[in-house]
Formats: C-alpha cells, structure tokens, sequence
C-alpha cells in the first residue's frame, strides 16, 4: 500500500510543443530538404526525358502507320515496345519515390533521434510526467506556460 500512495502523490505534469514547427527552424533539417528536393528535380528531369522520348517514339510510329510505310506486323511489335517502355517509364517513378522516402529517412533520422533526446532532457530537468506533440491534432488545449519548444530550441542551439 506504500507504494500505490507514493504513486498516487506524484502529481502529473504535462508539457507539449509543436514538432512540426521545431523541425522546419532546425537548420539541419532545411538542409536535408533542400538536398531532398535537388535529387527529387533531378528524377524529375530524368523521368520528363524519358517521358519525352517516348512520346517521340509514339508519334513516329503514328507517322509510320499513317504513311503506310511500316507493316501490321511490325506496328504490332513497334507498339508492345513502347508499352514494355511505358512500363519501364512507371517502374522508374515507383522506384524513384521509394528512394525519395528511404533518403529522407536515412537523413532525418539522426537528427530527429537528437531532438527527441533533448525533448527528454528538457522533460527530466523540468519534471514533466509527458509531453505531447500539439502537430498530432489531438491536443484541444494547453496553457502556454506548459509549452516547452523554446526550452527545446535553446537545447538544439535555435
């Protein structure tokens, strides 16, 4: 019974900050996004390409079986080639935003391991029980004096 008093005698403390805001200041952060969005540009660019080429490809073979200058038979084989490109083309996209996620995570991950590191500390030194996140949608109210992003930032050097 000593135990469950002790217990029921600690009072509850609860802290939150905004995430998402405390991850767009980081500098780190605006880094990993900006390297994200040149790679993603470059995919892109590669992908217009290859789109580009393909509908090239398709105009000619229009041209050709408008002019009667290419056969049923090898329209027929012309045409499953540029739908195995098509393919290809759909594939690259697919393969594209799995290395577009798997980037991002591989980068932000140090950096949020980080911050929840300091989340942590800023809650032991204060004593706060829990901390909720405020960019989740769940937290309907909260005094402002129970915010704890600035305490974060100054952690973090923000």
């Amino acid at each position: 019974m000593i135990i469950s008093r002790t217990i029921a005698q600690t009072p509850t403390k609860i802290g939150y900050l905004n995430s998402q805001a405390l991850l767009a200041e980081i500098p780190e952060v605006k880094q990993a996004d900006a390297n994200l969005q040149a790679m993603q540009a470059q995919y892109e660019k590669k992908g217009q390409q290859m789109v580009a080429d393909l509908e090239a490809k398709y105009k000619e073979l229009q041209r050709k079986e408008q002019s009667g200058e290419i056969s049923p038979k090898a329209l027929d084989e012309e045409g499953k080639k540029l739908k195995d490109q098509e393919a290809e083309i759909g594939k690259f996209e697919q393969d594209v935003q799995k290395q577009l996620m798997s980037k991002r995570q591989e980068t932000l991950q140090p950096i949020l391991d980080k911050v929840n590191k300091i989340i942590k500390e800023v809650a032991t030194e204060n004593q706060f029980t829990y901390i909720l996140d405020s960019s989740s949608g769940i937290l309907l109210f909260a005094q402002d004096s129970l915010d704890i992003t600035a305490l974060v930032k100054s952690k973090l050097g923000i």
